[in-house]
């Protein structure tokens, strides 16, 4: 069966583990699927004209990457990208593709992930995104950036406090040699949960306005830079 032709779909980036950070039990990418990009799929239909379709989830090695402009990889401090799994990152990059990563925080977690990306595009750094940087005003305005919170630093439904968060919000990228950004990072946030828990009345309706904003925003970039 042939499947619908479509302007997006959202692909979630399948990745190999840390060998020492097992544990979760299904794969560290897959937190929050399939709930997180059903949610935001709903959004961008609901907000802007975009045609969207079906999401994915596929390894870097599927030939299929190629095929969509836009991929999301979630849990980045726990990822350990194999050589060829490096290699396809930077050739997808390389080819006009963008990346968004979420959900990872502190300085170890950190590193995982800057040690991975000096391999996939060396030279070209994680730097802070300006605030008149294009990615902010494709679509929407996005003026006010502020925290936002898995269900964890609220303390909703796991019977304890909530945790703090390991530092500041920072809102970063990686830019290709044309300065056009390639990787959006989102750092000490998690936005996927944010969209998961759109429709959750304890969740904060000013970060899942923000996630929603943020990530359309992306979307939007990603086809037309």
């Amino acid at each position: 069966m042939m499947e619908e032709q479509s302007e997006f779909r959202f692909v979630r980036m399948e990745y190999r583990d840390l060998y020492n950070r097992r544990g979760f039990g299904r794969g560290w990418w897959r937190q929050d699927w399939p709930e997180a990009e059903i949610h935001f799929n709903q959004g961008v239909r609901r907000l802007t004209r975009i045609h969207t379709g079906e999401g994915h989830h596929l390894p870097l090695t599927d030939d299929r990457i190629f095929d969509f402009p836009w991929i999301y990889a979630t849990q980045v401090g726990y990822w350990d990208l194999s050589d060829a799994e490096t290699a396809r990152l930077r050739q997808y990059l390389e080819r006009g593709g963008f990346l968004v990563v979420d959900d990872f925080y502190g300085p170890n977690e950190f590193a995982v992930f800057q040690q991975a990306m000096d391999k996939v595009v060396p030279g070209q750094p994680v730097l802070d995104l300006a605030d008149d940087d294009a990615i902010w005003h494709v679509l929407y305005d996005i003026r006010e950036r502020f925290f936002i919170a898995g269900l964890r630093h609220l303390g909703i439904g796991r019977g304890f406090g909530a945790q703090t968060p390991a530092g500041p919000p920072q809102w970063q990228g990686i830019r290709d040699a044309k300065g056009r950004v390639v990787v959006a990072v989102n750092f000490n946030m998690d936005v996927g949960d944010a969209w998961e828990h759109a429709d959750l009345a304890e969740y904060p309706e000013s970060m899942t306005g923000l996630a929603y904003r943020l990530g359309i925003n992306y979307v939007v970039y990603s086809m037309t830079h």
